[in-house]
């Protein structure tokens, strides 16, 4: 069984740092508006494509640039911009669903990756896209069992990619799903003229909604279920079934969310894949990933398509169901690399000695620690309010740029 690929989503360079920092092996990213989450993650331009690949090559992580949205005729300049900018960045590889970003990146010798877009469910497309790629997302609406008759057949079969390598099989593994076939959507298109297979997708599925009988005008609300809003996918409790259908890369869903979203999700599937790799994944250490991946945002967790369940699963609320929140407190000031101190400028919610606290930046990412000491306006102290300068020990630098949180329980810590 060979050891699954995790792949992060970076958003921004937070995202990107925590990814890093936590195990990721692979990022995915876009550039400028020519990907899917064009409107719901900051996204990178053209001059960060060198920071992106100097700071992942230093750790070994490939890097992958989404270009996998409808393109028109007016696009193709910037695709070929896009593309060339990334192969002459050193960018491992582009994740492409058109056939003018494939062959814009196979003239210029790039590594091609199918998107999840194209719905690659069988064996002779997987063919079709080897003479192109040298690895394919297949479609979300697989089970395992489909999944894993799939990998055999390119082994068995030797197909292989431009590259001379065997095809590597990518399925999704964590984060939100989508009411569309693996994400083509046109809801957002016919309601709001905002397409999202353009990256522009307004989210109205995630809405509740009444039914209305057009003859006799009775209203029905759809009461406990958003029934176009599935529950976010979790494979982390059936990770071995996974790694036994023979796939190579696990791609985590999440451009769109926080940078400490990224960092719990990538080192819980971290842990997981390591413990999968030594053989010590068990039960135990299940319940312990399933209790972190609670605190992040989720919409309720359930398996997808992969076990063979025939419906859906749907979230019973609108927005996040984590057990954890973050709330602003201040922003960094200074840094004293000699004593390990960061210092902190109280800017909004109070901190005390013993509070869980979360500091963000680009270069910081997501650190995640408690307060077991602080000063505050240079004395010892244990609660610190608007206005105050307080200095914390600290294992890692800090910036100015760097944001202070506390972290805080939710009403469904309890449930």
């Amino acid at each position: 069984m060979q050891k699954i690929e995790l792949m992060a989503p970076a958003g921004n360079f937070e995202s990107l740092q925590a990814a890093i920092d936590n195990g990721a092996d692979s990022v995915y990213f876009g550039v400028e508006q020519l990907n899917m989450r064009a409107r719901a993650s900051i996204n990178f331009t053209l001059d960060d494509l060198e920071e992106i690949s100097s700071r992942c090559s230093k750790k070994g992580i490939r890097t992958y640039l989404t270009l996998n949205t409808i393109i028109y005729d007016h696009d193709l300049s910037i695709v070929k911009t896009l593309i060339t900018k990334a192969k002459e960045a050193n960018i491992t590889a582009v994740i492409a669903m058109d056939q003018a970003v494939i062959s814009v990146a196979r003239t210029i010798g790039m590594e091609v990756h199918i998107s999840t877009q194209i719905n690659v469910t069988n064996i002779e497309t997987v063919k079709f896209y080897a003479l192109f790629a040298d690895t394919i997302v297949l479609s979300r609406e697989l089970s395992l069992r489909q999944v894993k008759k799939i990998t055999e057949q390119i082994e068995k079969e030797q197909i292989k990619g431009p590259s001379g390598r065997l095809i590597e099989i990518e399925i999704f593994g964590h984060g939100a799903l989508c009411m569309a076939v693996s994400g083509k959507c046109y809801m957002s298109l016919h309601s709001y003229n905002s397409s999202a297979n353009r990256g522009a997708c307004k989210q109205n599925c995630r809405k509740k909604y009444t039914v209305i009988d057009q003859e006799t005008g009775f209203e029905m609300e759809l009461d406990n279920e958003y029934i176009m809003s599935p529950k976010d996918l979790c494979t982390i409790d059936f990770l071995d079934q996974v790694a036994d259908a023979g796939i190579k890369v696990l791609k985590i869903e999440g451009r769109g969310r926080a940078p400490e979203y990224v960092a719990n999700v990538i080192k819980c599937y971290r842990d997981a894949i390591d413990s999968l790799a030594n053989d010590t994944y068990d039960k135990d250490k299940v319940i312990g990933w399933m209790q972190a991946l609670e605190k992040v945002y989720n919409r309720g967790f359930w398996n997808g398509y992969y076990l063979g369940q025939k419906l859906g699963e749907w979230s019973t609320g609108s927005g996040s169901h984590a057990t954890q929140k973050k709330v602003y407190v201040g922003k960094g000031m200074h840094y004293f690399p000699k004593a390990n101190i960061g210092e902190f400028k109280v800017e909004a919610y109070d901190i005390s000695v013993g509070d869980t606290i979360l500091i963000t930046g680009p270069t910081t990412g997501a650190q995640e620690m408690k307060i077991d000491e602080m000063f505050i306006n240079d004395q010892n102290g244990t609660t610190a309010t608007k206005g105050d300068s307080v200095t914390i020990p600290l294992a890692f630098r800090i910036r100015p740029s760097d944001k202070l949180y506390k972290i805080v329980a939710t009403e469904f810590a309890q449930a």
